[in-house]
Parts: C-alpha cells; structure tokens; sequence
C-alpha cells in the first residue's frame, strides 16, 4: 500500500502554539482568579485537555480553578452567554496578542516536523492541514510561517461540527484530497489528535511535546516504534512508516 497523502495537525505539531496556548490559558486563569495561581498549575491542568476544542478545554480550566462566578461577571463586557465564552475571551486578548508578534511564531517553529511537510510535497503526496484552530488564528500562523499555499487542503475547527477526538476533521480532509483514509498518513502531537486519525481508519505517527510525552504513550493505542520523543528523527520514522506500507 502506498501512502497517497500526509495530513498534519498543526497546533504542537508544526508550531509550539499549544505552549503559547497554555501560556494565554494561565495569563487568562490568573487575570480572573482572586486566588494565587501560578502559571505552572494552570499549564499542568492544560496538558490533560491539550488537544480537545476550546470548548472543553475553557470548560475544564473554569471548573478547576473555580472561576464561574469571575468569568460569569465578564460576560456582558464581551457580548456573550456563557462564563466559559467569556473566559475564552479573555485568554484570546493573551493568545492574539502572541500571535501578533511574527517573531514569537518563527521562534516557535518545530523544524522537524516541517521537513516531513516539504519532503511530502518534493514526492508529490498530497498534504491537508486538520486543526482544532479557529480559521483567524490558523491563518494567521501560516501566513508568518509562509505556509499558506503548503497545503493542498486546509481544515479549521470552523469546517465541522464535532473537534477532535471526533474523526470528522480527517474524514473531511481525506474527502477533500480525494484520496482513502487508509492510504493516509497524519502526522499529530495529541491524544485527542491520535484518537481522531485513528477513528478514521487512517495511519498516524505521534511526536510528542513537552505536554504529551507521557499521555501519548498512555494511550496504548501506537506501537512504541510509531511514537517519536526524539523530533530529529521523525523523519526516518516517517520513511520507515512508508517503507513498511509498500511491503
């Protein structure tokens, strides 16, 4: 079997965002927690929601740090219905204001993880991008990246109506690229992310952060030899996952 497309996320993947994202996570926690909250605990709570929408994970961090009742009283300042919404609000102030800074991007860039990108289009494999990122965000990154014309397809949390660990976002970009989901490989760095790959019946090689290297392999869901610690070889990793296909 040959590998006809490569698919990757893009969030911890292709770009440390998920690190400027907790970041923007804690920064938000402590502008609405009256108690003292350091930056570490709020980043520790993230990597068991790293991955999933930002629904779940505004949720989740709400209900952690106790915070309703602040995020409840933003609420009217930002136009919206629920704490959770106006949380997310008030990290975004933190989160686009990273983004902002083209610098902070370029020096957030996994290198690695990009030369598989430019190697599958020098083969001439079809490469969809499937992010949990809003459209804005998506785009902004990759327009600093120059990345937006990298991607044969590119699919934001805006396209669908479930996130990932739900495959619909790979089932779209497999549709999309006209190519079948078992003759695609995706290249992630969360749980949620492993999960929906594999939910769509397609291959998947994990490289992990400093926020997954330990929930990843818990998982028991890739052989050891398909988890990548080390990102100066997910390339090998990579071509041997192909090689193994064709055999």
């Amino acid at each position: 079997m040959t590998i006809r497309a490569m698919i990757f996320d893009l969030d911890g993947t292709l770009v440390q965002t998920e690190k400027l994202k907790a970041i923007s996570y804690a920064r938000a926690v402590q502008d609405l927690c009256s108690d003292k909250v350091s930056e570490a605990q709020v980043i520790e709570a993230y990597k068991n929601v790293v991955g999933l929408p930002r629904k779940q994970v505004a949720q989740s961090l709400v209900e952690q740090f106790a915070l309703e009742a602040q995020a409840r009283a933003c609420m009217s300042d930002f136009g919206v219905k629920t704490p959770w919404q106006a949380f997310i609000q008030v990290r975004l102030q933190h989160y686009e204001g990273m983004l902002a800074d083209p610098d902070i991007i370029l020096d957030n860039q996994w290198p690695f993880n990009l030369q598989v990108l430019e190697q599958a289009r020098v083969e001439a494999c079809k490469t969809g991008l499937a992010t949990m990122s809003r459209c804005p965000q998506a785009t902004r990154v990759l327009e600093v990246l120059d990345l937006v014309d990298a991607f044969d397809f590119i699919a934001t949390r805006d396209d669908v109506k479930r996130g990932k660990p739900d495959p619909e976002i790979y089932l779209l970009a497999a549709q999309a690229l006209d190519v079948v989901p078992s003759r695609c490989l995706v290249l992630e760095d969360s749980p949620s992310g492993v999960r929906a790959a594999l939910a769509a019946g397609m291959h998947c090689i994990a490289v992990t952060t400093p926020f997954t290297k330990e929930s990843i392999p818990a998982l028991n869901l890739l052989e050891d030899e398909w988890i990548v610690q080390q990102h100066d070889r997910v390339l090998s990793v990579v071509r041997a996952k192909m090689d193994e296909l064709r055999s």
